[in-house]
């Protein structure tokens, strides 16, 4: 029965890719953003859809002689809904460009989707490295788990951390989290003593920290999605593992700057590597994050809104590069090797893989002003995600 509906989906799909996307409505360019609104990741959703109509704001709603129209779609997260969502928009809509992706299960759902219809899918949010290799019209904007947790494990092991445990969700991005600091951190000559992975669904991270609490190494890498770090700081500090000894560090998503505030003074000192700080010191970041917060009643802009707003852009010169004719695969071309200044710093498209590159930054929990940011303190760059250089 699943098969058979699968091949009707692909049908209805290949159909809409043969007639040509393009002839949708001459005058008006359609994306189509499908995302988080509600649920567990519903931070995720706020953040892109906020970047995406404050890109919108600044550069107007017409390219290159198009209306562009931007149709938001919740996904809560749950695969199976935004295959459906993204079919329905591409069929029914005749969208132009499928955008958002807040968890990589949705990306690979509607990979198959975007290949047969021809639709260039920026994936904005989900960060597992295969995502681009499962859909030819795939391009990444936001970043790959690989390429935050080499460079914490390149780190930690010259800062006094020889013995670690990993903490990650039990889904693609934490598996790749895991895999390459343990790798990175072996060559390293470091230990990595235990892998523990917590559901993603309704995650109860308290028996696994005190677990953690009894190996007693001298830090925890933690993987997380975007929203559920506040929760693994809160019960860190419940079981007094700061007090013990036990550092965290992690990637970015851990001292997620939408949340910081509300975790505290235990996020003190946490240090983690991420493509993305609110504090970032560039004029560029400035103008941006003084933008975001003023559109968004004071609302703090995180990895998610720089993704959502940077693939905006990628979406704004393909069309004007393609004179806003030509179908998906034109605008896919023209998304390929990109390169501009971000409000993260420089990253460019690349060609051949579609995936971001980018700098990464290693940042520590400050407090300025009595607000928490994650400043800066080193940078490796032009980062490729390293799940694809082997």
């Amino acid at each position: 029965m699943q098969k058979r509906t699968f091949l009707h989906t692909a049908l209805a799909v290949g159909l809409v890719g043969a007639s040509g996307l393009g002839l949708a409505q001459d005058n008006v360019f359609k994306i189509g953003l499908v995302l988080p609104m509600t649920g567990q990741q519903a931070t995720t959703g706020r953040q892109i859809e906020a970047a995406a109509r404050l890109w919108m704001a600044q550069n107007g709603d017409t390219v290159a002689g198009k209306k562009v129209q931007l149709i938001l779609k919740d996904d809560t997260s749950l695969p199976d809904m935004t295959r459906r969502l993204a079919q329905e928009l591409i069929v029914n809509e005749k969208v132009n460009v499928i955008a958002g992706m807040g968890i990589t299960p949705s990306a690979m759902a509607v990979a198959p989707l975007a290949t047969q219809s021809k639709t260039p899918l920026v994936v904005m949010a989900a960060a597992t490295s295969s995502i681009t290799q499962a859909s030819p019209f795939i391009v990444r904007t936001s970043f790959t788990l690989p390429q935050a947790s080499v460079a914490l494990a390149d780190w930690a092991p010259k800062n006094g951390i020889k013995k670690v445990v990993t903490l990650v969700s039990d889904y693609g991005p934490g598996i790749d989290a895991e895999k390459y600091f343990t790798e990175r951190m072996k060559f390293n000559g470091a230990q990595v003593v235990e892998n523990l992975r917590v559901p993603l669904r309704s995650p109860d991270f308290a028996p696994f920290l005190q677990k953690v609490r009894d190996i007693k190494p001298d830090a925890l890498f933690v993987f997380v999605p975007s929203g559920a770090g506040t929760a693994v700081m809160k019960q860190f500090a419940e079981r007094g593992m700061d007090k013990a000894g036990i550092r965290l560090i992690g990637t970015g998503d851990v001292t997620d700057d939408d949340l910081l505030n509300d975790m505290g003074d235990v996020a003190l000192g946490v240090v983690t590597s991420h493509h993305y700080s609110a504090a970032h010191p560039s004029a560029a970041n400035k103008k941006f994050v003084d933008a975001f917060m003023k559109a968004n009643k004071g609302l703090r802009p995180n990895f998610m809104a720089v993704g959502g707003y940077d693939g905006m852009r990628v979406i704004y010169e393909a069309l004007k590069k393609t004179g806003g004719k030509g179908g998906g695969t034109a605008l896919l071309e023209a998304m390929k090797g990109q390169v501009f200044e971000s409000p993260r710093g420089p990253m460019f498209i690349d060609a051949q893989t579609r995936d971001v590159v980018q700098n990464i930054y290693l940042r520590k929990v400050e407090k300025k002003d009595g607000q928490l940011w994650n400043a800066e303190f080193d940078v490796i760059k032009d980062v490729k995600d390293p799940g694809k250089t082997k």
